[in-house]
């Protein structure tokens, strides 16, 4: 299948959700996806990440609707490529430490490589 390439570059709750809902969902119906998060959007990496304590999570969870934590561990169960920008890092001050586990550390060229010819979807 086609690989997915998802680009989160973006602050807060709703493009990290939202960046998890299509990754889980692609990687569901079979195809490869990489996630690669880049400055604001590696909150969602963050080993201590904030975005569990947006108050959007109690609200989807009051409408039975899975939240980024949930989404989470579906993107680790189904093999997710979870790749850290180095350079965005730097441009954050996190170090590697600071993410989570399943989170590689790499370049923009190590995740273009990985969706070659496929989608690419920024957030």
């Amino acid at each position: 299948m086609t690989p997915l390439g998802i680009l989160l570059r973006g602050a807060g709750h709703e493009p990290a959700h939202y960046a998890l809902v299509l990754a889980t969902g692609a990687a569901a119906i079979g195809r490869p996806v990489t996630l690669f998060a880049t400055n604001a959007g590696l909150a969602l990496f963050r080993r201590d990440t904030p975005l569990l304590a947006d108050p959007r999570e109690a609200l989807l969870a009051e409408r039975g609707v899975a939240g980024i934590a949930t989404l989470w561990e579906a993107a680790t169960e189904l093999g997710l490529r979870l790749i850290a920008c180095e350079g965005g890092m730097r441009a954050e001050g996190l170090a590697a430490p600071d993410l989570s586990e399943a989170v590689e550390v790499a370049g923009v060229v190590t995740f273009l490589g990985a969706v070659r010819d496929g989608q690419l979807l920024s957030l």
